[in-house]
């Protein structure tokens, strides 16, 4: 199984993928990483562990608006 480097929050993580999508989950950490960026500019330096949890709320938030509204267009 592939292996990739990402880095999330100023840290290095190797995340082991399925053949081929190395590059998608390069640009999955990429987009993570940029949340927990964004959060730590709004918020100031807390935890690790804190400002990883807030951003991950908030990309599941995003991704449950854009459920409601895929629901909507299918009705």
């Amino acid at each position: 199984m592939p292996e990739v480097n990402v880095e999330i929050n100023g840290r290095t993580y190797r995340m082991a993928c399925e053949e081929g999508q190395q590059q998608h989950m390069i640009g999955l950490a990429k987009r993570l990483n940029e949340q927990v960026e964004g959060m730590k500019g709004a918020v100031g330096e807390i935890g690790a562990n804190r400002v990883k949890g807030i951003a991950g709320i908030g990309m599941v938030d995003e991704w449950g608006e854009a459920e409601s509204k895929q629901a909507v267009v299918r009705d």
